[in-house]
């Protein structure tokens, strides 16, 4: 299968999403998409952005079928706002395709969980997701209310977040639960990740 994003090649339009908050994105597509895949950045505070290796590898790795809205959040809220930025990403989204799937890495693994829980979407995959947001949201539990497919993926050596214990509220959830040799950066292993995510998106997106 052709690669389809960022590294193919594939124009990014820049846009502004509206809501109150200042959030801006980045869609990586071809004009022919009738599923996109709306992509959450690690922590905002330790230099999560939009362009974070791990989102860019995800997009570059989704069929051509299937375009990619990677934002950066507004001025932190300690969760709240960031989440709401994930649902305005989603209804931005929603208005514009048929089918939408949402992908968070790290801090934005725990966004994307959460805003599954409730959002309609169609699919969902979180790569070393954090258990607990800032504002006390219990990402396990939230798992338990996600009603479509889910994927999720963390390194057997991450010591960063408990992702594990989100991955274990995900097998009792009988969701896809994938494990890497590494730790929470994937470092050298970011093509891999995105290969993994993209197989799920093909078949759930």
């Amino acid at each position: 299968m052709p690669p389809h994003g960022v590294a193919a090649g594939v124009p990014t339009e820049r846009l502004a999403l509206p809501g109150g908050r200042d959030v801006r994105a980045s869609l990586d597509t071809n004009g022919q998409a009738d599923a996109v895949l709306v992509a959450c950045p690690p922590h905002p505070q330790h230099g999560g952005t939009r362009h974070d290796g791990r989102l860019t590898a995800v997009s570059d790795a989704l069929p051509p079928r299937t375009d990619c809205l990677r934002f950066d959040y507004g001025p932190w809220d300690e969760g709240r706002g960031e989440r709401t930025d994930a649902e305005s990403a989603v209804e931005w989204a929603a208005e514009r395709y048929d089918r939408v799937g949402l992908f968070g890495y790290s801090f934005g693994g725990g966004i994307a969980l959460r805003v599954a829980s409730e959002a309609d979407v169609v699919a969902v995959a979180a790569l070393s997701p954090m258990a607990q947001l800032e504002d006390g949201t219990d990402v396990a539990a939230a798992v338990g209310r996600i009603g479509v497919p889910l994927w999720i993926g963390y390194g057997t050596r991450d010591d960063t977040v408990d992702a594990e214990r989100v991955a274990a509220a995900a097998r009792d959830h009988g969701a896809t639960v994938e494990t890497f040799a590494a730790d929470h950066f994937f470092v050298g292993q970011e093509s891999q990740v995105g290969e993994r995510v993209a197989a799920f998106v093909e078949n759930t997106l």
